[in-house]
């Protein structure tokens, strides 16, 4: 049996990085080594306790720590949180039950720093949101690239619109100095971004599914998934976009687990930082070969595999 992959995962948690640290904790075929926090869905501070609280929830087979990061971009202003996708709290309103966790008192940078070179070649990151947290463990040791196994990263959209500009997408737009930073600095990168997120519609049917696979002793867990996925098809059904939760977060991990469910090609990635519509866009030439690579990009997905998957793991 092939050994757990070892991954930190960095969060900005509100709906679909709850349902990722979920995935994550749950999967027999992942180690989290710890959890990062930043700004994003909510600020820092309350992502940091919905992540506290959403880790109590998922009762982890063992210690994962928690660190907190970044609450600002780089050089700009914070964008405003969006309550309509993610509610008040960034839980579509929910109150999960208290928690004795706590986190830790180093800053986030400092422990992925610490974490991976005492552990080199052997660590994945997995960033469900801004890359701001990254920039800055870069900056305080260049060498970190040498010795990631891999980011792969929730961001970004090559072939299809963004999602805050016409060609921006939410996480990279929310500070793309950061991620300009990380996409020039040598890691190996997997770009997991709306051309393929954008195509997980978890929807009414498989809702259905995981709410009657759920059993009694885990009412708890079936009280919050009922709420944010309810939540989600209704902000879904009022934007015009239809009764899903697209697993945009959820599906980055999956590619941790397994790379097979999407299908990649590479480019080099160049993040614009500049034009007002443009800024946080995630370019390529198309026009030539590429004679510089950066990046694999993720275009295509089994979707339905990977729906079925998530149930599966969640219930277990």
């Amino acid at each position: 049996m092939n050994a757990e992959k070892r991954i930190i995962l960095d969060v900005d948690t509100g709906i679909d990085d709850a349902l990722a640290i979920l995935f994550a904790v749950k999967s027999r075929k992942l180690k989290v080594e710890g959890i990062t926090t930043g700004y994003g869905n909510c600020d820092v501070h309350q992502v940091t306790e919905n992540t506290l609280r959403v880790l109590e929830l998922a009762q982890p087979r063992y210690d994962i720590p928690v660190v907190m990061g970044s609450d600002n971009p780089l050089f700009r202003k914070r964008r405003e949180f969006s309550a309509v996708i993610h509610g008040h709290n960034g839980l579509g309103g929910y109150e999960l039950s208290g928690t004795n966790r706590t986190a830790l008192e180093e800053k986030a940078a400092d422990f992925i720093v610490d974490r991976i070179n005492k552990n080199p070649d052997q660590i994945t990151l997995v960033f469900t949101g801004r890359l701001t947290n990254l920039a800055i463990a870069l900056a305080k040791d260049p060498t970190l690239p040498s010795k990631v196994e891999r980011l792969i990263l929730m961001g970004g959209a090559l072939h299809v619109p963004g999602n805050i500009t016409p060609v921006s997408e939410a996480n990279i737009h929310g500070d793309p100095e950061a991620a300009y930073r990380v996409f020039h600095s040598g890691i190996p990168i997997t770009m997991v971004g709306l051309d393929v997120t954008g195509k997980t519609k978890f929807g009414e049917k498989h809702f259905e599914q995981l709410m009657n696979a759920l059993t009694s002793e885990q009412n708890e867990l079936k009280a919050f998934l009922n709420h944010i996925f309810t939540f989600s098809f209704e902000a879904s059904d009022s934007l015009n976009e239809g009764k899903y939760r697209l697993m945009h977060d959820p599906l980055a991990v999956g590619v941790a687990e397994d790379h097979t469910l999407v299908t990649c090609e590479d480019y080099y990635i160049q993040i614009e930082t500049k034009g007002a519509l443009s800024s946080g866009a995630t370019l390529t030439d198309l026009r030539h070969p590429q004679t510089q690579i950066n990046a694999s990009v993720c275009l295509s997905v089994k979707d339905e595999l990977f729906l079925q998957h998530y149930i599966n793991t969640i219930v277990s």
